[in-house]
């Protein structure tokens, strides 16, 4: 019986590992850390096999797209749904444009107390 070659590179253990942790990956809705566990590999051995095999790098970044499509259609189905949450965030990432926005007040609230403090060290100076 003949095997079907991946087109992952490496030692016939390294591609296994790889297909494993891939199955892993998409099964763990695109989770390194959940992946690497189940795999038996470092983070570290992740990162190098994404920056030295495209063809494994590819596959990832195909899953990850499509977990984001899949977290997209349950926003969109939230949003058909009048869930408000998902709502706001929609209008505050993609109404930006409408003026739905947060912005941060930055004023500085001064204590009357240090204010007081500041100005008597002052007179004990003169």
């Amino acid at each position: 019986m003949t095997h079907k070659k991946t087109k992952f590179s490496g030692t016939a253990a390294t591609r296994r590992n790889k297909l494993t942790f891939v199955s892993a990956y998409d099964k763990s809705a695109c989770n390194v850390s959940a992946s690497c566990r189940h795999t038996k590999i470092s983070r570290n051995c992740f990162y190098e096999w994404m920056k030295t095999d495209p063809y494994f790098r590819e596959r990832i970044e195909e899953l990850d797209e499509e977990v984001l499509d899949m977290a997209e259609s349950m926003l969109k189905k939230n949003i058909h749904e009048q869930k408000e949450a998902s709502i706001f965030f929609f209008l505050k990432t993609k109404g930006k444009q409408r003026g739905y926005i947060e912005t941060i007040d930055n004023q500085l609230t001064i204590n009357p107390f240090e204010e007081l403090m500041k100005a008597a060290s002052q007179v004990d100076d003169e």
